[in-house]
């Protein structure tokens, strides 16, 4: 999550030189699937797949990310005007030290990836709804390593777990004759 301290009023104080906060507001956002969700809901278009977006998407788009309830109207264009970015920073950061493989055997599939796509990962993957609002990118490479550990090409078997597999094929080896 991002919080933005967005200044709505200030003064010029002369006898310091100095502007002077009056009234701020501190504003939280969060680039998650939820974010993107109610984004796709309104445009009906892929926000990941969607690599020009209008001024006006992108500004639809930052309201989607806001979490703060009863904001003083006037907060918008203060936060779009001074902080675009330190937001697109936000949006644009991994978040994440994890990283996957990647090579020859790597699938080059280019789906166009949605919201309702990215539950149905979670959901098939049980990956707990809660990572819903997580940072975009966290999650998607929760997503690429859950399927990376469950694919069984890329996962070796440790030996614990071969241990005891090899003692249940010979227990049941055992039970038979």
């Amino acid at each position: 999550m991002l919080e933005i301290e967005v200044v709505i009023d200030e003064n010029f104080d002369e006898t310091t030189n100095k502007f002077v906060v009056e009234k701020s507001v501190k504003v939280r956002l969060e680039h998650s699937l939820v974010s993107v969700s109610k984004w796709e809901a309104i445009w009906e278009i892929s926000f990941l797949n969607n690599k020009e977006m209008t001024q006006e998407q992108t500004v639809s788009y930052l309201k989607m990310m806001i979490l703060n309830e009863d904001l003083p109207p006037e907060i918008f264009s203060k936060l779009v005007e001074n902080h675009i970015p330190e937001i697109n920073e936000y949006i644009a950061a991994k978040q994440t030290a994890s990283t996957v493989p990647s090579g020859p055997n790597a699938s080059q599939d280019r789906e166009i990836i949605t919201s309702e796509l990215i539950y149905y990962w979670m959901i098939s993957l049980g990956i707990p709804m809660e990572c819903q609002h997580w940072h975009l990118k966290r999650l998607l490479m929760l997503v690429r390593i859950v399927n990376f550990k469950n694919d069984p090409k890329t996962t070796k078997m440790s030996h614990k777990d071969r241990r005891a597999l090899n003692k249940a094929r010979q227990k049941q080896f055992n039970t038979r004759g």
